[in-house]
């Protein structure tokens, strides 16, 4: 029997088409998915999409001092690799964000002792090390002064102790990223640690015991069992660590101060573009800086999302 005779043979008396009446209710229900979808893709459009095309314009215009833009082309993005500012406040930010990332060995490490079967108060050990992520960064920074004051500090305090002068932290160059980059990571950590929990809790309790039976040591169970099923966990922190240290600012801000002799040699890259939009009041060029801070963010992420082939999914 030919295709077409086949198709003659399928089809009704009545001329009617079942495949075009199944058909027809699957194109009425296709807007439904767009019905529901839309706000939130609207919502994306506007809040999101236009304010990244919106600043990528902005970074191509010089504001005038009364208001107006004119074209400048290039001309922002040539001043800006020009400055040396630019690379040095990209460098503080790759210090602030290596720094924070070795919260996610630290965490590894005491989610998987806080998760030893028979350890009591563990939820409070938990709870303990998520306070700081949810205080206000500005309370944070209060407290942190206070330890790292060069002349009555705890830490210059405690360093004396042991016959250590301890410098000006908050205020000598070099010293100053350092110190807020511990105050980043001792802020992330209890975050980190929740993550890593949750991927612990999913992890069955029969590979440990199977490799038990075989002489596993502890660490040999952490390293062949622990680890690599908590490749997804901890990719997911890699990279929403990253994209949150690329957007240091409030910490430093308050930490550091607008008076800071060490603030030029410490600054990241969002207060480098706080700086020139909001006190210079060049916002032509504080757009070109947060369109590299944009570029820079989504290199870096995937390069991540590349890296995790191998890594997470083990391909």
């Amino acid at each position: 029997m030919t295709g077409s005779s086949a198709r003659r043979s399928t089809t009704p008396p009545d001329g009617s088409d079942p495949a075009g009446s199944r058909r027809r209710p699957l194109r009425r229900d296709g807007a439904w998915p767009l019905l529901f979808a839309g706000p939130l893709v609207a919502g994306i459009a506007v809040f999101y999409l236009w304010p990244v095309v919106q600043t990528a314009w902005f970074s191509l215009t010089t504001f005038g001092v009364f208001g107006g833009t004119t074209f400048s082309g290039l001309d922002n993005y040539r001043q800006l690799f020009a400055d040396p500012l630019l690379y040095r406040s990209l460098l503080n930010t790759l210090i602030y964000t290596g720094v924070v990332l070795l919260g996610i060995p630290i965490a590894l490490y005491l989610a998987n002792l806080l998760n030893l079967p028979g350890l009591r108060f563990a939820a409070f050990y938990r709870v303990l090390y998520f306070l700081p992520y949810v205080a206000m960064p500005t309370a944070v920074a209060m407290v942190w002064r206070v330890i790292y004051n060069g002349d009555f500090g705890v830490l210059n305090f405690v360093l004396g102790l042991v016959g250590v002068d301890g410098p000006y932290w908050i205020s000598t160059p070099g010293a100053a990223i350092v110190a807020v980059s511990v105050v980043g990571l001792w802020s992330s950590l209890g975050f980190s640690m929740i993550v890593i929990a949750a991927g612990l809790k999913n992890i069955p309790t029969e590979y440990y015991e199977a490799s038990q039976l075989d002489g596993a040591s502890r660490f040999r169970q952490f390293r062949s069992i622990t680890v690599p099923l908590l490749a997804p966990s901890i990719f997911f922190l890699l990279v929403v660590t990253t994209i949150a240290s690329f957007q240091l600012f409030d910490l430093l801000y308050a930490i550091l101060g607008t008076a800071n002799p060490a603030l030029s040699e410490s600054m990241s890259l969002v207060y480098f573009f706080y700086q020139e939009g909001f006190v210079s009041n060049d916002k032509g060029y504080a757009a070109a800086i947060a369109m590299v801070i944009f570029a820079v963010i989504g290199v870096m992420t995937a390069v991540q999302f590349r890296l995790q082939r191998r890594w997470a999914q083990g391909g």
